[in-house]
C-alpha cells in the first residue's frame, strides 16, 4: 500500500481524504465558516476509522497549499506538518486551484478550465488550464469585467469553477461559459498528490509555507484611463 492522507482547508469547505496509490478509499467534509480548527482533527480520525487504517501505515500527508483563506491555509499546513513530523512521513503540497481544475476536468472534459477563488469586491484569484490539465496562465489576481477571459471564450467552451462564480456570472456573458459551483476538496488533492509522491516532489517540513498570495500583483482594469 501507499496510503496518502490529504487535507483541504483553503475555503469554508474543510475536507479530508485517504488514497491508496491515487485511488480514493475514504473521505469526509464539513462546510462551515471558521470551523477548521475544531473539525479538521475530527474529520481526520473519521476518515482513518472509516478506512480501518492506522496512522503508522501512512506514507505521506498532502495539503492544499493555496491560494485561499489565510486562517484555513495556516490550520491545514500546521496540521499536515505535525503529522509529517510526528509520523516521520513525507509532506506533499498541491496548488489549490490546480485541485479545483482537476475536479472540473472530470465533469467537463474538453473544456478550458478557469479555476477561481473569491478575493474581495470583484477580484478573484485565478489559474487557467487547457482541456488536458496543462497550465496556460499561472496563479494571479484579476478584477472581473465584462471582457474578462474573452481570449479563451472566443476559442471554445470554458468551465469556470470555484466560489467566485456568483460574481463572475454577473459580468461574464457568453454562450461558451459554464459555471460549475464546486469547492476545493481533498479527494482531488489526493489524486494529484500521488503523482507528486511518485516523482518525489516532497516539501521541507520545517520550511514549507502556504501560498497566501500576500504580495500578489493586481491586474489593473482595462477600462481605467490612468492604467
Amino acid at each position: 500500500m501507499a496510503l496518502i492522507l490529504s487535507l483541504e482547508t483553503a475555503t469554508d469547505n474543510c475536507s479530508v481524504a485517504l488514497h491508496d496509490k491515487g485511488q480514493l478509499i475514504a473521505s469526509a467534509s464539513h462546510l462551515e465558516s471558521g470551523a477548521h480548527s475544531r473539525m479538521l482533527p475530527l474529520l481526520i480520525n473519521q476518515v482513518m476509522n472509516q478506512a480501518g487504517a492506522s496512522f503508522h501505515e501512512l506514507k505521506a500527508v498532502a495539503v492544499s497549499e493555496g491560494p485561499g483563506s489565510y486562517t484555513g491555509l495556516r490550520i491545514g499546513t500546521s496540521t499536515a506538518k505535525g503529522l509529517a513530523f510526528s509520523l516521520d512521513i513525507k509532506l506533499l503540497a498541491i496548488d489549490t486551484l490546480k485541485g479545483l481544475a482537476h475536479l472540473a476536468r472530470s465533469q467537463k472534459p474538453g473544456f478550458t478550465i478557469i479555476a477561481m477563488l473569491d478575493a474581495r469586491r470583484m477580484e478573484v484569484y485565478r489559474e487557467v488550464f487547457d482541456s488536458e490539465g496543462k497550465q496556460i496562465a499561472g496563479i494571479d489576481s484579476e478584477i472581473l469585467e465584462t471582457d474578462s477571459f474573452l481570449e479563451y471564450l472566443k476559442e471554445g467552451q470554458v468551465c469556470f469553477v470555484g466560489n467566485a462564480n456568483d460574481k463572475a456570472s454577473q459580468v461574464i456573458n457568453s454562450p461558451n461559459a459554464y459555471f460549475l459551483d464546486s469547492l476545493p476538496n481533498a479527494s482531488s488533492i489526493g489524486e494529484l498528490a500521488w503523482e507528486n509522491y511518485q516523482n518525489e516532489r516532497f516539501e521541507s517540513v520545517p520550511y514549507f509555507t502556504p501560498n497566501y498570495l500576500k504580495e500578489f500583483r493586481v491586474l489593473k482594469s482595462k477600462k481605467n484611463p490612468f492604467a
